[in-house]
């Protein structure tokens, strides 16, 4: 049987926005995100961090430093019991045309294969249109584009809903 999931992208939605973010003292979560993905878990959505990181083809920071990053991020929610199925990220620079980095439809493939994810009935958030196109690209509708990271240009954009941030999430999605 197909999964639903709900994929976030990291930064802008699970943390404030900060340029080549590597280090946990610089990392603050947004307020609202493990309210969030518990309501989401009660919904049966399994939860999954899509995140494009060129800061490591840049030589900005080594995948070690995102890797440990990462493995402090996700036991802060475990702390909050809070379950993060998995986390795709994609390493390389935008000139590099790869097919993962958003807004291709890589990770949300990969991750689709590994855990047979139903993309039709699952949402993605994020806070910039490559995000909703990576969405889109890969067969998922259901998107929702929060205000809390990058600027958006509401005339343009092909996200279903457009929210302040992630806690409003609660009241578009559900069961």
């Amino acid at each position: 049987m197909q999964q639903r999931a709900i994929f976030l992208d990291r930064d802008g939605v699970i943390n404030q926005e900060k340029n080549y973010l590597f280090k946990k003292d610089d990392f603050e979560f947004i307020d609202g995100i493990f309210d969030a993905c518990k309501y989401f878990s009660k919904l049966n959505y399994k939860i999954i961090i899509i995140t494009n990181q060129s800061g490591i083809a840049r030589g900005y920071y080594s995948k070690k430093d995102f890797e440990t990053l990462t493995n402090w991020m996700l036991k802060q929610f475990k702390i909050q019991k809070v379950d993060i199925l998995d986390v795709f990220y994609c390493p390389h620079s935008p000139d590099e045309n790869c097919n993962c980095r958003k807004p291709m439809p890589g990770m949300l493939h990969e991750a689709e294969n590994k855990y047979n994810l139903d993309l039709k009935n699952s949402w993605l958030i994020g806070d910039k249109e490559d995000d909703i196109l990576a969405a889109n690209n890969s067969g998922i509708s259901k998107t929702i584009l929060v205000q809390s990271g990058h600027k958006i240009n509401l005339q343009i954009s092909n996200a279903t809903y457009i929210l302040k941030s992630i806690h409003a999430s609660i009241k578009v999605i559900k069961s």
